[in-house]
This record gives structure tokens, C-alpha cells and sequence, in this order.
């Protein structure tokens, strides 16, 4: 039952009846719940043809309705805004439709279309930390979003398994490791190999660190590599130091000792021997590779995310070159008299572009040009959506414009949901310095909170140890995904424990006890309540729930379209809170007419329905009690 469409068809009925015409299509909307109303018609649009007030405008329609019109049983004005009580008959009916039916929720707006939903991304180079969570999050529940509005929906992991990061941990591990392994030092893989990305950082510091003190204070004894890069920025900063601009200028003295250093060009020749196959090198990149894919396997487990299809740098990188060679020779690309390979999109108010370096290896955009001609080559998607941080909305508006100027058929179907950074009270996290909250430590410490909060609170009584420990685990994981997706996610985000636990606020603990309260009530109901028919005169906190369980397939379409998880938490809290009204407001096992009761009853379930299938859209397993 569609109620907008057919208020609709009955408003626009009346429109035409009284004035002969509909200027344009009818949109109904909520009432406010300052009104009294269930749905609300402006007809200020209409005074053009009613030639009349808008008050008299929207009495003439609202009386039409009532005297023609099924569904209105009551109607007020208020300026021109005409507001429609509908008969609780049409609440009843829609509750006896669907209150056992195991699809509500699911729409077919997507059917037909096939989407890719790339997400999570990782380095080799270090363990999967807070933001990467975010990522997965995301990920993961735009993906089931895109499933419940009825798309084809292929869940991608491009694994970022070569490069200067990746070398960076090789490097130092053949320096500093003495051989260590996961298991000679009861170390999760990628964290393992994390420690050794922050030791070359740390040692690449020490090293570079003398010389870029001294490049900024204008005293020479850098290297000469670095010594003839540096005279035209030496002139520059000190124009820069009286113009009080220096900041800047410091990045870029930083950032020319810190490639110019023997650590670094130690990377940058294992990248040159990597791409060259040499064996010794191919052999420790699959060997630490294999230690951080175990690694990330465990965290992907326990947050419960999961793929269809993996892709690999290493794979596609070379697909990305012979794209290169293509639109060299088509004029797409042009290369410089240091043969690097660039594409120049100034015309299109962006910059010239680096595809291929001056020695012949790839950059990010060469290998992301090779896995989207493949991804579209295995699969046919229509849409392709890259789950990526803001910080990259550069990269990907030259990737798009790229592949567009390639002649892509795929290329109008390409999205970036760039999703903000996430921030704690403690300030930004930094991958290089070690200062990130790595992602295990962070669900354990989320199932560790849930546990002290459910022991706070007293409510173990009767549950025996093992269920109380997938108690916690359930519970910490869906505080810590509620409060990350119920934040819209193009903004930047701060993360806090302590609130996301909290049993009272807009947190996953909340909704999870509502539908642990509903799944109480239903055990205390027993038997033979189902086969019992529904009862037609609703009370108003029954006609509420029902609007609220009503809008749910709308919700998961608009999150579908938006992209957008926040919409189904949000909806989520507002079911929640809706019903808690309604049991507090209406009993439902102390009630004593029978009628009454199992209309209630049934309420309740399509509720507790309707809250387990949106967690699920979130990446979140109910608890069936607490």
C-alpha cells in the first residue's frame, strides 16, 4: 500500500474537480507535530487557478475530500496549509499486511542496476586503525542499504600491496628486524609490520632531521643531491621570511631532504627492484604481506565486514600502464623531456597530472586507471562508488576527468563518497608517528565498556556467562558502529567512547535494549495471539508507531540515495523512542481486551522486525535480551 500516492491521487482529484486543472504534481508531506494532522497539502500553488484565499482554497479541498474521499476523516487549516487526519482504518490495515511479513523493509527501487561499493582499501604497511574502521563501516552498510532498495550490489577490496609505504616497512625490517616474525614475538601480523613502517619514520627523523634544521637557518651542509634543488628555495625563503610566509617553504625543505636521504632512496630503489621482479625482494614483499593479510582477516571477522571480490595494486598497476601507452599514442597524455608521462587538465580548472615517473614506475592514478578498467571489464557494474576519506577528493575528480577523456563507457556511473576524518578528544591521528588508535584495541575497548556499563546497570540476572559474553561483544560493537554511522558521513566526525555506551542517548545500547524490551514482551505473550484479528479504533500512540513503522521503506530508499547510513540511525532512534512512548502510553500485556491486546502485540513485533532488519543494514546483531 502506497498511502502517499493514493492521498495524492485523491488530492488531485479534488483539485481537478473543483478547478478544472492541476497546475503541477501534487506533493504531500508530514505534518509538523506542533499541528494536528497526519499529512499536510501547501496550496499556495494553486491560487492562480482557485483565484481565491488560500485559507478558502484549502477548505474547499479538504471538505472535498471528506464528502468524496475514503481515507480523510478530518481536515484543519492553518494560513494555506491544509492538514489531513486520515481514518485509523487505513493504519490497521497496512499493520494487518505486513506485521508478519518477513520482506518489510526491502524496496525495488534499485532493481535492475548493478553497483560496485569499493571500500576499506588498506595499505600492507600497517594495521587497520580508526579511520580505516570508519571506512569499513561505511563500506559494509552502503552496501546492504544498496541491497535492501533492490540493487545487484558487489562489495570490492583494492588492496594497496605495493609502493614506496610498502617498502618503507620492507626497508626496515631487513635493517632493524633481526629476523622477527608474528610468530617469534606473539605479534598480530599487521601490527608487526606497522611497527616497522613507524621505526623507518622514526629513523628517517634521526637521519634527516640535522640537515633540514640547518637548510631552514640558511647554513650549508646538505648533501649535494639536495644542495642544487635547494639554492632557487634558499632565495625564496628568505623573501618568505620577511613576508612572514616561511611555513610553507619549510614543508617543501622537509620534504626534499626527507627523498633525497639514503633511507629513502634505499626505498625508492627496492619499488625500482620490486617492479623488476628481483626475487629476494618479491620474496620478503609476499612473505610481510602474508603476515598483514592474517592480521587483517581477524579485525575484518570481528567487525563482521566481508567481500566479494579482492583486488591487488600489484595486479593492476600494469593494466594502468598499458592504458598509459594507449592514450600516449591517442593524445590523451604527453611526456615530458625527462620521460615521465603527464596529462594536462588546466582547460578543466585543474592541473597537469603525473601518470608514469621519469624512471617508469606507476603512481596511484596509473594503477587506479587499470583496476576501474577491470572492475567494469569482470562485473559490467553501472555505478562504481569509491568509499575513500575527503582527503583524496582531489585524486578522484582527475581519475574521473581522466577516464572520461579516455572514452570510458563506465565513466558517468563513477562516484567518491568522501567521508570526513575522524578526530578525538586527544587531536588528529598521524599514521607516520604511531599516534593512531589501532582498530583492535579500540573494539576491545568498546566490548570492555559494554560490559562494565551492563554490570553498572545490574542487568545480568538469569543470563548464564557464555551469552553474556556475546552479550558484550554485541553491544560494544554496536555502540562503536551506531555512533560512527550516525554521523552524515561527508563530516568530519569526533569519536568518544564514553557517549557512544550510553543506554539513555542516541546509541546503538539504546536501541538495542528497545528491541531486547520487545522481545521480552513477546516471550511474555506465548501462544495463539497471532491468529487473533486486528482491532480498527487505534489510540493515537498506536496510529503513531504505525506512521513510524510506515515510513521505513521510504527511509531506506532516501539512505540509498543519498548515501547516507546516518538516515537509517537515525530512523532507528526515532522508531525507538516512538515505541517506548507506546509502551509507556498503552498496555499491551496487562491490557484486557483481547482485541486491543493482540493489535498490540503485533505492533510490537513488526517493530521488533523493523529495528533487527535496519541494525542489520548497519553492520549491527541484535541481543535478543538484556
Amino acid at each position: 500500500m502506497n498511502l502517499e500516492q493514493a492521498l495524492s491521487d485523491q488530492i488531485a482529484n479534488a483539485v481537478n474537480s473543483l478547478y478544472g486543472s492541476i497546475p503541477q504534481p501534487i506533493k504531500i508531506e508530514r505534518t509538523n507535530p506542533d499541528f494536528v494532522g497526519d499529512y499536510t497539502f501547501v496550496v499556495f500553488p494553486l491560487l492562480r487557478i482557485s483565484r481565491t484565499t488560500p485559507e478558502n482554497t484549502a477548505k474547499s479541498i479538504g471538505a472535498l475530500l471528506l464528502t468524496h474521499g475514503s481515507m480523510v476523516t478530518a481536515f484543519n487549516v492553518v494560513k494555506g496549509f491544509l492538514n489531513i487526519s486520515l481514518s485509523t482504518r487505513i493504519y490497521a490495515d497496512f499493520l494487518q499486511q505486513n506485521w508478519n511479513n518477513p520482506s518489510f523493509g526491502n524496496t525495488q527501487m534499485g532493481a535492475g542496476e548493478k553497483v560496485m561499493v569499493e571500500y576499506s582499501s588498506p595499505n600492507t604497511n600497517k594495521p587497520l586503525h580508526l579511520g580505516h574502521v570508519r571506512n569499513n563501516l561505511l563500506g559494509l552498510s552502503l552496501s546492504r542499504i544498496f541491497k535492501a532498495s533492490g540493487h545487484d550490489v558487489v562489495m570490492a577490496n583494492l588492496v594497496n600491496d605495493r609502493g614506496i609505504h610498502i617498502c618503507k616497512s620492507m626497508v626496515a625490517w631487513q635493517r632493524f628486524g633481526n629476523g622477527e616474525t608474528p610468530e617469534s614475538s606473539q605479534t598480530k601480523g599487521d601490527h608487526l609490520v606497522g611497527k616497522y613502517y613507524v621505526l623507518f619514520e622514526n629513523a628517517l627523523r634521526e637521519e634527516t632531521l640535522p640537515f633540514i634544521e640547518m637548510a631552514i637557518n640558511g647554513q650549508w651542509a646538505a648533501p649535494k643531491p639536495i644542495a642544487e634543488q635547494y639554492a632557487l628555495l634558499f632565495e625564496q625563503l628568505k623573501k618568505a621570511t620577511e613576508e612572514k610566509q616561511i611555513g610553507k617553504l619549510k614543508d617543501d625543505i622537509k620534504e626534499l631532504v626527507r627523498n633525497h636521504s639514503e633511507l629513502m632512496r634505499a626505498c625508492q630503489q627496492m619499488l625500482r627492484d620490486w617492479e623488476a621482479s628481483e626475487p629476494q625482494v618479491i620474496s620478503l614483499w609476499k612473505t610481510m604481506n602474508a603476515w598483514v593479510y592474517s592480521g587483517f582477516e581477524k579485525t575484518y571477522t570481528r567487525l563482521g565486514v566481508s567481500f566479494d571480490q579482492y583486488y591487488y595494486e600489484s595486479d593492476t598497476y600494469k593494466l594502468g600502464k598499458d592504458v598509459i601507452d594507449a592514450g600516449l599514442a591517442d593524445g590523451v597524455f604527453y611526456r615530458k623531456q625527462d620521460n615521465s608521462v603527464w596529462i594536462d587538465l588546466r582547460d578543466d580548472g585543474l592541473d597537469e597530472k603525473i601518470v608514469l615517473r621519469a624512471d617508469g614506475t606507476s603512481v596511484y592514478i596509473t594503477q587506479d586507471i587499470g583496476t576501474a578498467d577491470l572492475k567494469f571489464k569482470q562485473h559490467l557494474v553501472d555505478r562504481s562508488i569509491y568509499v575513500v576519506g575527503n582527503e583524496q577528493e582531489y585524486h578522484f575528480k582527475v581519475l574521473f576527468l581522466i577516464l572520461k577523456k579516455l572514452g570510458r563507457p563506465y565513466a558517468q556511473g563513477l562516484f567518491h563518497l568522501s567521508y570526513g576524518m575522524v578526530d578525538l578528544p586527544s587531536g588528529k591521528m598521524k599514521s607516520r608517528e604511531g599516534t593512531v588508535v589501532d582498530g583492535d584495541d579500540l573494539v576491545q575497548e568498546m566490548v570492555d565498556e559494554a560490559k562494565a556499563k551492563t554490570l553498572e546497570l545490574g542487568k545480568t540476572d538469569g543470563i548464564n556467562s557464555e551469552e553474556l559474553e556475546n552479550i558484550y561483544e554485541s553491544l560494544g560493537l554496536s555502540a562503536l558502529k551506531f555512533f560512527i554511522l550516525k554521523v552524515d558521513p561527508r563530516k568530519r566526525m569526533l569519536f568518544n567512547p564514553q557517549e557512544s555506551i550510553d543506554f539513555q542517548g542516541d546509541t546503538g545500547p539504546f536501541v538495542q535494549y528497545t528491541y531486547a524490551r520487545i522481545q521480552s514482551i513477546l516471550r511474555g505473550a506465548g501462544n495463539g495471539w497471532e491468529a487473533l484479528e486486528i482491532g480498527q479504533d487505534l489510540h493515537s500512540l498506536e496510529v503513531e508507531i504505525i506512521q513510524t513503522l510506515y515510513r521505513y521503506p521510504n527511509e531506506i530508499n532516501t539512505a540509498s540515495n543519498q548515501f547516507s547510513p546516518a538516515i537509517i540511525c537515525q530512523y532507528c532512534v526515532d522508531l525507538s523512542r516512538t515505541f517506548n512512548r507506546f509502551y509507556n502510553g498503552c498496555h499491551i500485556l496487562r491490557e484486557t481486551n483481547i482485541i486491543a491486546k493482540n493489535t498490540r502485540l503485533k505492533m510490537a513485533y513488526l517493530t521488533a522486525h523493523t529495528l533487527r532488519h535496519a541494525l542489520d543494514l548497519l553492520g549491527i546483531k541484535v541481543v535478543e535480551r538484556m
